[in-house]
């Protein structure tokens, strides 16, 4: 039995790293991780993004959503709560807003490599838990040799905008899907789970997986394509 899982998520959403944990645990829970096909696709929650210094989160979300800084506090007070619960500690007051799109053109090279789990948990930790700024090219480079990357080769991905029409096609196809906001879990093309769900909204999407297989005639499940 194999399931493939397309995730959409940004390395700018909070909500993507805390869905991210409440599928892993799943997963532990499940004992199916050895099964899946997972498959990371790109988003932008704010592709326009643009900054020549360093923006804090706070400010940013007050001046794009109209809140008082006071209020984007409370907030992220919140979202740090739900982050504690499985196991991450945000640190907000340091966070860095940057235009993700480089991060995601790394992370689609970081896939043809087998190495895009890795570096997104390095980039989630690196923006939520250090305040490292993603979007600075020295940061990334950084990031992808702790992950296990060739420095070479994510120089020239980074200086040469190689992996931008990749980054484009995920995003094209999350509007195709209707996709608006992220993290967004597509099993087998069928079962959608879309935000940070507890843990048990992923299982039952794993069970009716293989419930739909289970039921599927003998040959197709094989694979058989004999006339």
């Amino acid at each position: 039995m194999n399931i493939k899982v397309d995730i959409w998520t940004d390395v700018m959403c909070p909500f993507c790293y805390i869905g991210k944990r409440n599928f892993e645990i799943a997963l532990k829970q499940s004992g199916l991780a050895e099964q899946l096909d997972i498959h990371y696709k790109s988003f932008q929650l704010n592709p326009s993004f643009k900054s020549e210094s360093p923006v804090k989160v706070y400010d940013y979300l007050a001046q794009t959503k109209g809140w008082t800084i006071e209020y984007s506090r409370q907030v992220h007070e919140h979202v740090s709560t739900m982050a504690a619960s499985v196991g991450l500690t945000f640190n907000f007051d340091l966070a860095v807003v940057a235009n993700s799109f480089d991060a995601h053109r790394l992370l689609q090279y970081a896939k043809t490599v087998q190495k895009a789990d890795v570096l997104n948990e390095a980039l989630f930790d690196a923006h939520f838990c250090q305040g490292i700024n993603t979007g600075d090219h020295q940061e990334l480079l950084r990031l992808a040799l702790r992950s296990g990357l060739d420095a070479e080769a994510t120089g020239r991905v980074l200086a040469d905008n190689e992996f931008a029409a990749a980054v484009e096609e995920d995003m094209y196809e999350a509007r195709l899907l209707g996709i608006s906001g992220v993290p967004f879990f597509l099993f087998n093309c069928k079962y959608a789970v879309s935000g940070a769900q507890a843990p048990e909204v992923f299982l039952n999407a794993l069970q009716k997986c293989i419930d739909a297989q289970a039921s599927m005639p003998e040959a197709i499940q094989g694979g058989d394509n004999h006339f």
